[in-house]
Formats: C-alpha cells, sequence, structure tokens
C-alpha cells in the first residue's frame, strides 16, 4: 500500500530537535539517470576508455566487466559520488561511485545545499520506503515524483559534520565485523563445495583401492566404479505442452529448480506456456542460456520449464539426487563450460550435444544411496552454522541501518 507524503514523512523522521528543518529531495540534489552507451569494450584502450560502473564492480572490488568510451554521450561518476540504483530487484538503494560511466540501471545524485557525507547517510535511511515505493510492471524502478518529493532532515552544517564524523567511525566498526562473518560464509560454502565433491567422486571409504579414470575432472576413482559418457545415462525429454496448463518451474545456479510461484522473478511471462516443456519429478533441467554458471538441477515436482530449456531422464544406473549432487560440483561446472558452445564467456550455450559428452562416474547404485544419505547428514549441519553466521550478518546489518537512522534524525545527540 502506498503512503501519502504527510504520513511517510511522519513514519520516518516524527520528530526533530531544534534548528533542524526538513526539505524535499528534490531541493536538495540533482538527479541525472544513466543511459546506456553507444560502444562498450572489455579492455581499456590507451586511456581513451573508462570504467562502466556495473553493480558487480561497484559492490566486490572486482576489476570492471567494461569499458566506455570518454567520447560517448555519457553520465559521468568520480570517486566518492552518490549513486542511486534506479532500476532492478534493489531499485532504491544508495551507493558510492567509483570514476567511471554511471550505468543505465543507475542515477547520478549530486547533493546542492546539504553536506555530501551527511546527505549518503540520509539517504540511506530512506532505502526502505524508496523500495517500498518503487513502480514498474515487470522490472520495478524508482518512482521518480515520489523521490522528488521525499522530505529529508537537514540539521546545521555544523552538526552534519558532527554526524558524518560519528557514522564514518561507527559503521567502519560493523562493517569491519560484516566482512569477517562474509569471509567465514565464504569458507564455510568452499568447505561444503569441496565435501560434496569428494563424497560424489571419490567415495565414502577412504581405504577403499584407487585407479585414474582418466578423466581430469574427476581425477581417481575407487576401482568398483564405472566412467560413462552421460549419453548413455540420459535421455532427451521433449514433450511439450498443448494447453497453459502445469506449474512453472524456473532453474538457477543458486536454487536449482524450483517453482515459478516461490521466487520473486522480475522477467516477463509469456502470454502463453503453449509449447513448453514438460519436466518429471527426477528429471536433470538444465538452463541451456546459463549452464555454464552452474543453472541445473533435478526437480522434485512434476511441470513445465521453458523451451529454450533442456530436459534429461536419467537411466536407472543414476540416482537422480546423485546427480543433483554431481552437477552441482564445481569441476563439473567447469567441464559444462569446455563443452558448451559460444565466443564470450557470457554467451556460452550447453546443447544437448554437448552434455552427452561429459563422462561421469557411475559407483554401485546402493554406494549411490549411501552417497546421498551421507552427505545429507554432514551438509545439514554444515547448512546450521551457515544459517547462524547469514543470521549474524543480517543482525549486524540491521544494527547498522538503525544507527544509521537515529543518528540523521538528531536522536544520538549525546554520543556526538
Amino acid at each position: 500500500m502506498k503512503i501519502s507524503d504527510r504520513n511517510l514523512t511522519e513514519s520516518l523522521f516524527p520528530s526533530l530537535p531544534d534548528g533542524w528543518t526538513l526539505k524535499k529531495f528534490k531541493y536538495l540534489a540533482s538527479v541525472e539517470k544513466g543511459h546506456l552507451p553507444k560502444v562498450t569494450t572489455e579492455m581499456a584502450v590507451d586511456g581513451y576508455y573508462v570504467p562502466y560502473l556495473t553493480m558487480e564492480y561497484l559492490r566486490n572490488g572486482c576489476n570492471p566487466q567494461a569499458y566506455v568510451s570518454d567520447d560517448d554521450d555519457v553520465v559521468f561518476a568520480n570517486d566518492g559520488d552518490i549513486l542511486l540504483l534506479w532500476d532492478g530487484s534493489n531499485a532504491g538503494e544508495f551507493l558510492i561511485a567509483k570514476s567511471g560511466v554511471v550505468s543505465s540501471t543507475a542515477a547520478l545524485v549530486r547533493p546542492r545545499i546539504i553536506k555530501p557525507r551527511y546527505f549518503f547517510y540520509a539517504c540511506q535511511a530512506t532505502e526502505a520506503i524508496l523500495r517500498e515505493e518503487t513502480v514498474g510492471m515487470g522490472i520495478p524502478h524508482v518512482n521518480p515524483e515520489f523521490l522528488s518529493s521525499l522530505r529529508m532532515p537537514l540539521p546545521p552544517e555544523r552538526t552534519q559534520e558532527q554526524i558524518s564524523d560519528f557514522l564514518d567511525r561507527e559503521t567502519a566498526r560493523i562493517d569491519a565485523f560484516i566482512t569477517a562473518k562474509e569471509r567465514l560464509l565464504e569458507l564455510l560454502e568452499e568447505k561444503r563445495r569441496a565435501f560434496i565433491t569428494q563424497a560424489v567422486t571419490k567415495g565414502l571409504d577412504p581405504n577403499a583401492p584407487m585407479r585414474d579414470s582418466s578423466v581430469p575432472w574427476i581425477g581417481e576413482i575407487p576401482k568398483h566404479w564405472e566412467i560413462k559418457r552421460a549419453k548413455w545415462l540420459f535421455k532427451e525429454r521433449d514433450q511439450r505442452t498443448e494447453n497453459d496448463e502445469g506449474e512453472l518451474l524456473t532453474v538457477s545456479h543458486i536454487t536449482g529448480v524450483t517453482p515459478r510461484s516461490e521466487k520473486e522473478v522480475y522477467m516477463f511471462e509469456a502470454e502463453t506456456t503453449e509449447g513448453y516443456k514438460i519436466c518429471k519429478p527426477n528429471d536433470l533441467v538444465i538452463n541451456t542460456m546459463w549452464a555454464w554458471m552452474g543453472a541445473m538441477g533435478v526437480s522434485r515436482v512434476e511441470g513445465i520449464v521453458s523451451p529454450s530449456y533442456n530436459v534429461y531422464s536419467p537411466f536407472d544406473e543414476l540416482l537422480p539426487e546423485y546427480v543433483d549432487l554431481i552437477v552441482k560440483t564445481p569441476p563439473f561446472k567447469s567441464e559444462v563450460i569446455r563443452y558448451s558452445k559460444g565466443v564470450w564467456s557470457s554467451r556460452l550455450r550447453l546443447y544437448p550435444e554437448g552434455l552427452f559428452e561429459i563422462l561421469f562416474p557411475v559407483p554401485p547404485l546402493q554406494e549411490q544411496y549411501s552417497i546421498v544419505d551421507f552427505v545429507k547428514s554432514e551438509t545439514d549441519k554444515m547448512d546450521s552454522l551457515l544459517k547462524a553466521t547469514q543470521q549474524t550478518i543480517s543482525l549486524l546489518k540491521e544494527r547498522r541501518a538503525s544507527l544509521i537512522a537515529e543518528a540523521v534524525t538528531g536522536k544520538l545527540a549525546d554520543c556526538l
């Protein structure tokens, strides 16, 4: 439910200290939306190209994935400028810019009569409500009218500096804790992946006689295991719907195969699902476009998937749960990339002929049952620790947001 400007102001800033005022966003800053550049390149050439500020580049500290010509009709940002994520699932989020070209999904925010450091913190305090008030039928985006009329707290300049200094110091401490917990999360995820890879390619008996599989991604396997090409283990299922009936499924590298109704999906749905592919329980479903990222998994339910996906039914030699473990391991993902087709890494496609060339380890069926049961038991313990760590990170982020909100509304005057 949308909130009126008056009620919004009362809910965000119910009372302010003496000497503070409320000013509409449009009087405090200008906003210039980024737009799609005419030409991008993956390499900076002779200094004539500058980084394109994608969200991945800004958030993860990685190298730029794209560069833009400096004579193109684009919006430039400097280090420390304020950006507003305009489109997408996180529309309404404010970020600090690096030097480069503002992407078409973001906007450059230029403060006018307010200190930039304080203004950035004040903007962060409004993120939740900006996300609540996004508009758009498919991909959500910031409501420009709502943003312009949003009233922000404006303290005296000296107070703005004091609040900024306080928040710089305190948020840095919280951010250090968050970084440490996120690193722990990464280590736990790495341990989980390594454990699963070891179990599905080496088995559970450390004393079992081993032999070279002659398959680089698999390495040594127990002597009594077999190695078989996928074309002898799977059959492609290409059954199509004749009407709009059936549970629509989606496939990602994070969640595997899940009903679309259980996820937040911002892509437009087709007007009809006639001609979609039918998926049965225990089928392996592969998102052809994103297989190189690991977007595949075994379905637990019956449903329908995009005609651009590929569906495979495993033969009786393979336990579906065992297949689901294998296809999510990093070495298997590397093998998928090897057999995919495409010029650019982000344009690779895994077609049936590619999958059918991949070699799989095939333990005796009873051993597959044992591996699946053991992996589930052990990963359940790891998942509990992962969940606890994620909850700690969430609490730290909530504390950070609460601290900012209290500081920019004058509730922490005694701490300054």
